[in-house]
Parts: structure tokens; sequence; C-alpha cells
């Protein structure tokens, strides 16, 4: 039994409540003194002592007492459950039966900075899905979901899991009281459009030469059966349009493959150099097709880079083809670089492709890299363009921890910059 200081009484109530102490023990003091069994003086000490014993303000603590005490205040207003609250990583609310708030993390008072402690939260919630949930689940008992658009400060998309939680009483009963957990499932509705996308733009470029294939051939077979002039003219349309479709089908094929080794860095050291000249030597006789000047400008020195060659092959080829297609009216294209520093301080090589032709509008720069985005839809297909070119550049950089810098006017031309970190400030696989 542990001892406790209670707290401070009038001295009349403390004599009142010890008068009977103090009057045995006065009697039997006196009893042993006239008997002769004490001396008198050491029987008022010993009166004395028992008096300031009976008359301090010292009391037992009763355990039981102490423990119907604890239980009687709520169990979810202790600090172990706002410490379980403030711990869980995804935002979370505590409510009381009545919908007001008991205790919310971080992550809650960031993402609804309206809800408050002791308010009620249907305030600070004030989608209608929320509303009608909440009072779903506070009536029923029974767990509900809301999922719904948050617009501020950027469009994110979440759900709202409302749990009725049960919580024993200090008399043995059952109270409730409610979880609200968010889960933010903006990145799967973006991947699911992603996705989406991917599939309403692959089978429509699918369609398109097909169709003409499939039109080409009837006319052969029909009208045009005897005629030597329209079936070469639709051969050589056929041809072309084989060509387009072979080719979409290979960037489609290439892009899969390198997203699937997306989070494997190639280990083994090239040189960079030689594979952009052998580039620029390749696509020559598309540059004279184009009546466009290369000008090259690289190091003699190698350059060695932890990649893979065939992946480094692809995307400097569409670099360079894009420029010589697209900036052709500029009449030349720069193939240049230098040695920087990336944001993080890792040395970085650069490899710019310049060209000098109509330039991309600004709107249209952070979108690039999307699959099969088209700053001109009719051109791009004129030009043989499948619109996956700078969505490998970029995945081919990626996994090369490499960069892809764009910039471009109208009317100024545009650069695509390739930043690679060097060799030796790469960690061998």
């Amino acid at each position: 039994m542990a001892v406790s200081v209670a707290k401070s009484a009038s001295w009349p109530d403390r004599l009142r409540r010890s008068a009977v102490i103090l009057l045995v023990a006065g009697l039997v003091l006196a009893a042993l003194t006239v008997l002769g069994g004490l001396q008198p003086s050491r029987a008022i000490a010993a009166f004395v002592c028992i008096a300031a014993a009976a008359l301090v303000p010292w009391q037992v603590r009763d355990p039981a007492a102490s423990r119907e005490t604890e239980l009687g205040a709520n169990p979810v207003e202790t600090a172990a459950a706002y410490a379980i609250i403030a711990g869980m990583p995804d935002p979370n609310v505590l409510l009381d039966r009545a919908g007001r708030v008991i205790h919310l993390n971080a992550a809650a008072a960031q993402l609804v900075p309206a809800l408050r402690k002791n308010e009620l939260a249907q305030f600070a919630l004030r989608s209608p899905e929320i509303v009608t949930a909440l009072r779903e689940a506070i009536a029923t008992r029974e767990t509900r979901r809301a999922t719904y658009l948050n617009h501020v400060p950027v469009d994110r998309w979440m759900e709202l899991i409302i749990t009725p939680v049960p919580v024993p009483t200090a008399f043995g009963g059952i109270d409730h009281c409610i979880l609200l957990t968010f889960h933010d499932q903006t990145p799967l509705r973006r991947v699911e459009e992603m996705r989406a996308d991917f599939v309403a733009n692959a089978s429509h470029e699918l369609r398109t030469p097909l169709a003409a294939l499939s039109g080409f051939i009837d006319t052969l077979q029909g009208p045009a059966r005897d005629d030597p002039g329209a079936r070469d003219r639709f051969l050589g349309i056929m041809h072309a349009q084989a060509t387009r479709m072979a080719r979409l089908i290979d960037d489609l094929l290439s892009l899969s493959r390198v997203e699937l080794s997306a989070h494997v860095r190639p280990d083994t050291l090239v040189d960079l150099i030689p594979i952009v000249r052998q580039v620029v030597d390749g696509l020559e006789p598309l540059a004279v097709e184009r009546q466009v000047h290369i000008e090259v400008a690289l190091p003699a020195m190698p350059v060695m880079i932890a990649g893979d060659r065939e992946e480094l092959l692809r995307l400097f080829e569409n670099l360079i083809e894009n420029a010589l297609k697209y900036g052709a009216s500029g009449g030349r294209v720069v193939v240049s670089s230098m040695m920087d520093a990336a944001p993080d301080g890792v040395p970085e090589f650069r490899v710019a492709v310049r060209d000098f032709g109509p330039g991309i509008a600004p709107e249209h720069l952070p979108r690039l890299t999307e699959r099969f985005y088209r700053v001109d839809v009719g051109d791009s297909r004129a030009q043989g363009g499948t619109g996956l070119g700078l969505s490998l550049v970029k995945h081919i950089l990626n996994r090369h921890h490499g960069r892809l810098l764009i910039e471009s006017e109208p009317g100024q031309g545009a650069t695509f910059t390739a930043g690679f970190p060097l060799a030796q400030a790469v960690s061998p696989a």
C-alpha cells in the first residue's frame, strides 16, 4: 500500500477525526503513570508523538479507489491514444460518437487545415460525400468509404475510410469512437489514366496504317488491277505505311524493355564520344536528303560513363533525327558537348543537340516527353514520327541516372541536352 499526501484540511477537522485516538492514548498513558510503570515526562513525550502522528495530514491511498479514478477517465483521451494517432503515416483523425475531433495527426492537419480539436469534423470536411458517409457510420456503426476530389492546393483524389471503434467504459460498457483514415489515390488514378491513354493512342496509331494498307490492297485487287502507274504509286504508299507501323512497334518494344530494366543501372563502362559520332555518320544520308549540315564539336579524349551501348545509340539517334526532321528549315544542326555539375554537385558530361528551326512554344515543353504527345500531329506523322521518341529518351536517361534538358523559343530553334554522370562518380554495380 502506498502513502501519499492528502489535500489540506482545517485543524478542527483533523482534531475531531483524531479525538478518539487521542483520548484513548491519554487514558492509557495516565494509567501507566499512576501505576508507576511510566515516568510522567516520558508519558507526556509519548502523548505528544501520538498526537502529532494523528494530526499530521497523512493518509493511505486506496488502490481500488485509484483504479476507479483511472478508469473513470476517457481511455481515448490519454497520451497513449494521442501517440498512436500521431504515429500513423496516413492522415488520421479520431472523433467521439458525436463527431467531435479528439485527436488528429500532423498529416491530417496539413490535409484539412480547418480541423480543430473538440469541434465537429463535418464543419471542416465540407464534401457532401464525406458528410453523408460520416453520418451513416455514426448511425449504423458500420465502416463507410467515400471518394472525393480535393482541389486545394492541387487536384488530389482521396479515399476516406470511416471506421467505428468500440471503446470500453469504466463501468464495463462499450462506447464508440470514429476513426477517419485518408488515403491518397492520386498516383493510382494517374497510372490508370496513363494506361487508358496509352492503349487508346497505341490502337489509334496502329489502326491508321492498317486501314491504309487494307484500302490500298482492295484498290489494287479491284479498280487498279490493270493500272501499272497506280500500282506503283500505291505500293510506295503501302511501303511507307508498313515502315511507319514497324517503327511504331519497334519503339513500343524498346520502351517496354527500358521500363522493365529501369531499376537496374548499367554497369558497363562505355566511351560516349564514338557512340555520338557513329549516330551522326549513320544519319548523314538523312541530313543530305533534308539539306541540313551537321556540325560536330566533341572532345578528342574519351568520356567514360556507365551505360548500355545499344540504348545510348537509340537515345542519340532520336535526338539528332528529330533535329534533322523538325528543324530542317534552319539548314544546320549542331552537336556539341560540355562539362558541368548536376544540381547535386556530381560532375556531369552533357551532349547538346541544337537545331535552328521553328522552335517550340513554351506551353508544349513540359509535355514533350509524354507518350504519343506531339506539338503538331499532322507534321509529326508526315515526318514518320511515332510520338514515342522523346519518351524513350527520358526513360533511357532515367536508367542511366542522367537527365534531359529542353530549351526552345518560337523562331529560335530548340536545344535538347542529355546529361550523364561521369564514370568515376558512379559506383560499379
